[in-house]
């Protein structure tokens, strides 16, 4: 840990000086084309409408993007001390994470690649008075 109150690289490059909350969710199992259908439906909604939203999605990987935006809101409240309804989403990307390589048997001896992709979630909230950059 260090002793002084520095903030991160990672800080400064989502937020910089601003205020406001990010939060990661590294390693999730799911596709990183099927996450982003779902990250693009709720990037710039206000964070209770978007909290909504995802909560009643029929894609199964609305439930991480969930969390990672419950995260970021519970950082936001206990890190800066902002309220959610004050909150918007001003960044939401979704990353390719870790390809798990697994073989499946073809004919005559041979093998063909299946690819079990992952994704890394970035989720970053912000006031809604600096909505506009």
């Amino acid at each position: 840990m260090s002793k002084t109150n520095e903030t991160s690289a990672r800080r400064n490059s989502l937020l910089g000086e601003r205020s406001g909350a990010y939060a990661i969710a590294r390693h999730v199992r799911m596709s990183p084309t099927k996450v982003r259908r779902v990250v693009d439906l709720v990037r710039g909604m206000d964070v209770p409408a978007a909290l909504d939203v995802l909560k009643f999605a029929p894609q199964a990987a609305s439930e991480p993007v969930y969390k990672v935006l419950a995260s970021a809101t519970a950082n936001a409240s206990e890190v800066e001390g902002l309220r959610a309804e004050e909150l918007f989403i001003s960044q939401a990307f979704v990353d390719d994470g870790m390809t798990l390589r697994r073989i499946r048997p073809r004919a005559k001896g041979s093998a063909s690649r299946i690819l079990k992709r992952g994704s890394h979630i970035t989720v970053v909230v912000e006031p809604k008075e600096q909505k506009g950059f």
